[in-house]
């Protein structure tokens, strides 16, 4: 239940942004006619556990595109790999996250908040579970480099994390 409550407050939120925004674009000529493009980002990104034991911290790589519909707003897919270190009794989780989000510059930008859902699948030492997750997050990015900063839920795997992401982009 918990989860889902989280999830509508994600929604409502993005379906705020993406007025705004989009709102504000119009009002805009520079942004009406910009050139919309795709973005490919490879990333790397450390965790620490938000609440319990379940796991020690956690590394993940990943792959972003990212379709840009205006100057300030764009949309994501994002997939790759995450191993949560578990600890010396309990064999760690690796699972495979696929994503989508909804991406908003709000200042200079450069400053953007994301917001992002879609499930894990875990892949390694015998887990089977298909796990819920969704992450929000703030971020700075430039032409290349990316670093944001996001809380990470996942509904099955009993735990969540605050991650750091770093990446280099760039459009294809």
């Amino acid at each position: 239940m918990k989860n889902l409550q989280n999830l509508r407050i994600l929604f409502v939120a993005a379906i705020a942004m993406m007025y705004t925004t989009t709102s504000t674009a119009q009002q805009n000529d520079e942004i009406q006619n910009y050139d919309q493009k795709f973005k490919l980002g490879f990333g790397v990104t450390g965790g620490i556990p938000t609440d319990g034991d379940d796991y020690d911290w956690a590394l993940g790589g990943d792959v972003r595109l990212q379709y840009d519909l205006s100057k300030r707003t764009s949309l994501t897919l994002t997939t790759g790999f995450t191993n949560l270190f578990v600890g010396d009794d309990v064999p760690d989780l690796g699972f495979i996250p696929a994503k989508a989000g909804f991406k908003a510059f709000v200042w200079e930008d450069q400053f953007y908040v994301m917001g992002e859902v879609g499930a894990g699948f875990a892949v390694t030492n015998g887990y089977n579970e298909t796990s819920l997750l969704w992450a929000p997050s703030i971020g700075y990015a430039t032409k290349h480099f990316d670093i944001s900063l996001r809380y990470e839920d996942y509904d099955k795997f009993n735990t969540n994390q605050i991650g750091l992401r770093l990446a280099y982009g760039f459009e294809l």
